[in-house]
């Protein structure tokens, strides 16, 4: 192709590089026409999206190439009078590229369907980094979220006076001669045997390798025989009590010939263990060796949405009329149902799936069906791109790094479980909530990109759990898309569509959408308070539902992105207030923060100034979202 350049002025040349953009390596060859219009020709083969920069020999000029999946740009100017630009440029661009959703999954890449492509596209608009509104927006997120972190600090650490509340609970610490607080329970035992589990990582991909000869085209086999060790060294004996689990849902699957009466003994049975285990996980068993982890009961919830996942997947095989071969070029969707020979449903390849050692304690979650067509038949290229897994890797060790920092600067786990607030301003008593939020959504995601580190390590690509900040999200629908993403791919395959996914309409939609998070609740423990957080979200998406349905046929107008606006700060508070009940502050904080909102002056002219400030994170999120759709970017959340 041959592309013409325009003579723009470089100072512009910022305004069209969009927040987010993306920029991965590739291979071209450059030819140049030493007349004008200058034009260069590229191969049909360059990939996109990418950025160049290069002098043109004998000449006082450079040429920067700027292009996305449908936009194209070329600028020529006198290389000498910018060559701090051009640096600088190239440093926001390898940023940008670091933090960009594409550095996370290949499934958030552009569609690879052109006119799907350019329908995402043709639905953004221009980017409004320059403009005079956004430029004051990103001038009060400089302010606010600094002071946002030292709010929290004071609010936490030892000149607050109920520091001597919580003292009890920190450690000592290896940052800058701070103690740590090391209070969650859950964190503590991960961040205990951190590099324990690095080791195991270590060991298994090398033994994997080691022994990739003795186990080719077998490589369920390996997972399977290492999977069984490694759940007897978490579980010692208690794996008895998760086996049979597992035998009894093997057999309901394969046993039973009516497709709904099986689904229906599946689902009852699979959800009825989670109340046994609860109520039976302290029966003693006459060995005592009880591994690693006794709390067997706690990732036996994995286990259950993966003997789920093969049952439900072999079923809908078994009653495919037709034998089709496996196609080696499935996307993502298409190996949710890739027709596999009926073999493939084995017990050997059930108890591999079901034990598979780097996702077996937390996920992500991946079906049975993708992790049968990864493993015996087209491993994705993603796990071959050795560079690509790399920089994954550096983004688990960035957000490692955060969470300490987050741990030896601000002491707001042990704050909230002393709850040790008296006196604190609503500001403070809000940072508390707020940054116990960050380190609940930190204290998920390092497990789980540490887990999808050690698969892609070994050659298989789960779905990524976190593909938004907790702080980037301002929708209730697209904050559950967005938090723990495999589980809620799980969820809409297996119960939300069969349920009748988007096609339901008003109240078998809410009836719909109440059974969802009704067993989300239940999944995640056996707790009222947990299962009234269900309760609560769906009454935070019914507005959410109606307001879009209402507004949506507006969405061309100039005020729309406004009043969307408004909407959202709503969504924030809520959600926010929902989420610090269930898993944070609980009754007591909740209630002591509503309270100091809304029961006094200080507070409400706070929630106001509050709210404003949303409202303008809430516009540069919208704006991040069109960036990410100006390269043919749409995750919907």
């Amino acid at each position: 192709m041959v592309l013409y350049i325009p003579m723009v002025p470089p100072e512009q040349l910022l305004n069209d590089l969009p927040i987010g953009f993306s920029f991965p390596s590739f291979h071209f060859s450059i030819s140049i026409s030493l007349h004008f219009p200058i034009c260069l020709h590229f191969p049909t083969s360059l990939h996109f999206p990418t950025s160049l920069h290069f002098p043109i020999l004998h000449s006082p000029f450079s040429i920067l190439f700027l292009t996305s999946p449908t936009h194209h740009q070329l600028h020529f100017f006198p290389a000498h009078n910018h060559t701090t630009l051009l640096y600088h440029m190239e440093a926001l661009a390898a940023v940008l590229r670091f933090f960009s959703l594409e550095t996370l999954d290949t499934r958030l890449f552009p569609p690879p369907d052109q006119n799907r492509r350019k329908q995402i596209v043709a639905r953004s608009h221009a980017s409004r980094w320059n403009t005079l509104e956004f430029k004051f927006y990103l001038l009060v997120v400089g302010l606010v979220v600094p002071l946002m972190y030292k709010t929290a600090m004071d609010a936490s650490n030892e000149t607050n006076a109920n520091f001597p509340k919580f003292q009890h609970l920190l450690s000592p610490g290896w940052m800058f001669g701070r103690q740590v607080d090391n209070s969650d329970q859950q964190y503590s035992f991960f961040r205990n045997n951190f590099w324990v589990l690095c080791a195991l990582v270590a060991a298994h991909v090398a033994l994997r390798r080691g022994l990739a000869t003795a186990f080719q085209h077998r490589r369920t086999l390996f997972d399977a025989f290492f999977g069984a060790l490694y759940v007897f060294g978490l579980h010692g004996f208690n794996v008895v009590r998760i086996l049979v689990h597992v035998v009894v849902m093997y057999v309901l699957a394969t046993r039973v010939a009516n497709t709904r009466v099986a689904k229906t003994c599946l689902w009852t049975y699979g959800v009825s263990t989670l109340f046994f285990n609860d109520w039976a996980r302290h029966w003693p068993l006459p060995l005592s060796f009880t591994g690693l982890i006794p709390r067997w009961d706690v990732f036996y919830n994995f286990t259950l949405l993966r003997m789920l996942s093969f049952a439900l997947d072999y079923l809908e095989r078994r009653d495919e009329s037709k034998e089709r071969a496996v196609s080696p070029d499935l996307d993502d969707r298409g190996r949710l149902t890739p027709s596999l020979p009926l073999q493939d449903y084995s017990f050997a390849n059930y108890c591999a799936y079901l034990t598979y050692a780097p996702l077996f304690i937390g996920g992500p979650i991946i079906t049975f069906n993708d992790y049968m067509y990864q493993s015996n038949y087209f491993p994705l290229q993603s796990t071959r791109n050795l560079s690509r897994t790399a920089v994954y890797g550096l983004r688990l060790l960035f957000c490692i790094l955060v969470m300490e920092f987050l741990l030896h600067f601000m002491y707001v786990v042990a704050v909230s479980k002393t709850k040790a607030w008296q006196g604190d301003t609503p500001f403070q008593l809000s940072m508390i909530g707020l940054f116990n939020l960050n380190i609940i959504w930190l204290k998920l995601l390092i497990p789980w990109r540490l887990f999808r580190f050690w698969s892609l390590l070994d050659g298989i690509d789960p779905p990524e759990n976190m593909i938004r900040c907790m702080d980037n999200n301002y929708s209730a629908l697209a904050f559950w898309r967005a938090w723990h993403r495999s589980f809620n791919r799980w969820v809409v395959r297996y119960i939300y569509v069969p349920m009748g996914g988007s096609r339901s309409t008003g109240f078998s939609r809410i009836v719909n959408t109440l059974m969802v998070f009704s067993f989300v609740a239940v999944w995640h423990d056996i707790e009222l308070k947990l299962l009234m957080w269900g309760w609560l979200i769906v009454l935070f998406l019914l507005p959410e539902i109606f307001a879009s349905l209402y507004f949506g046929r507006f969405a061309e107008k100039p005020w729309y992105r406004f009043v969307c606006g408004v909407g959202a700060v709503c969504n924030i508070w809520m959600m926010m207030i929902a989420n610090l009940f269930g898993f944070c502050l609980g009754h007591d904080g909740t209630v002591a923060l509503l309270h100091e909102l809304f029961g006094t002056v200080s507070g409400a002219s706070f929630f106001l100034v509050a709210s404003a400030t949303l409202f303008v994170g809430v516009q540069v999120m919208f704006e991040l979202r069109e960036a990410e759709k100006r390269r043919g970017i749409d995750v919907k959340c």
